[in-house]
């Protein structure tokens, strides 16, 4: 039976940091954040953005687009960030109450930036199995350019992050945008390669170490090194092998719905499967926003026109730790 995006919702905060604001933070040139780092804003969190009530309003979105009486999910999917309103928090339990989605049960899980294509295989993976789950909220929050140092050189290429929300809602039966099959793989060399050194059990938060509580990278010209040879070929192995599971192949894309990364790497993924640039969406207006970046770029494409019913879509995905990641879609009827 097919699984369908009924609707998806997204939330956006006021505030936004511009490129020329993140280049006198890092005491270096805007037309490196511009051009090399692909920026020229970013959305970041007000006072009361706080995670897991980003993810709240963007759900409450997508139900209003729907249609649908909250009472009719089955279970909830919190896709958003550990770094949230409180530690050892079960945020979905929160998130259920607050929509009004009183039959349904609710559970976090976490892949950093590949929460949302994991989820996504979840939620399709539950709903296949257990013919009592018809319809399965996925949302969640994401702030943790909160964790940026600007001064600190080894996390320039986290300097995008920025701040915001997305749900997805998903139906089983529903025969638009289907989602087909997600492939994901994850490579441990990389599991201690970005990290906040302290506020863990390795090494407790104490007020003489407050101001290395940030993300930090341990080795940046070895993780460089290895990244380098690694990432862009595991981008497109998650997106062929997404798509041959799904019974297609590069010449059926439509679209394709990046994370926000450096332009160049933005622009390589999209030239080795032979796609134009006007067949994805660089969110250099945006910054990256976590597990959101798939389901913004979903949204803008579709109020820009650039999907229609039929297209093979593929969501793509790439988290800290290091996981990868990519599900393809068949948008509208098909």
């Amino acid at each position: 039976m097919p699984i369908g995006i009924v609707s998806t919702g997204i939330y956006l905060p006021k505030r936004t940091m511009t490129a020329q604001q993140i280049a006198d933070k890092a005491g270096i040139p805007v037309n490196v954040v511009v051009e090399k780092m692909g920026i020229k804003q970013k959305f970041v969190p007000g006072l009361e953005d706080h995670t897991c009530e980003m993810g709240i309003r963007a759900a409450k979105r997508a139900l209003e687009k729907a249609r649908m009486d909250p009472l009719e999910i089955d279970v909830i999917i919190y896709i958003g960030e550990e770094h949230k309103e409180y530690p050892l928090w079960t945020s979905g339990i929160k998130l259920q109450e607050a929509i009004g989605a009183f039959n349904a049960w609710a559970f976090d899980i976490a892949l950093r930036c590949g929460t949302t294509i994991m989820g996504l295989k979840l939620a399709k993976s539950l709903m296949n199995g257990d013919s009592a789950i018809k319809t399965v909220l996925l949302a969640g929050g994401y702030r943790n350019v909160d964790f940026i140092n600007y001064e600190n050189k080894r996390t320039r290429f986290m300097f995008n992050l920025g701040a915001g929300g997305g749900a997805v809602l998903l139906k089983k039966g529903h025969r638009s945008n289907v989602v087909l099959e997600t492939d994901v793989m994850t490579d441990g060399s990389f599991s201690e390669d970005v990290v906040v050194p302290v506020g863990g059990t390795k090494r407790p938060l104490t007020p003489e170490n407050l101001d290395m509580y940030m993300l930090d990278v341990t080795n940046p010209e070895g993780m460089k090194q290895r990244l380098e040879q690694k990432s862009m070929a595991n981008f497109l192995k998650v997106i062929r092998a997404s798509l041959q599971k799904s019974g297609y192949q590069e010449s059926d894309i439509s679209y394709v719905a990046l994370l926000h990364m450096k332009r160049s790497a933005h622009e390589f993924v999209l030239n080795e499967l032979s796609l134009s640039l006007d067949q994805s969406i660089y969110l250099e207006d945006y910054g990256h926003i976590g597990q959101i970046d798939q389901i913004l770029s979903l949204e803008l494409a579709e109020k820009a026109g650039k999907i229609n019913s039929g297209d093979i879509v593929v969501l793509v995905s790439a988290g800290i730790g290091y996981a990868w990641g990519a599900t393809t879609i068949r948008w509208g009827e098909g």
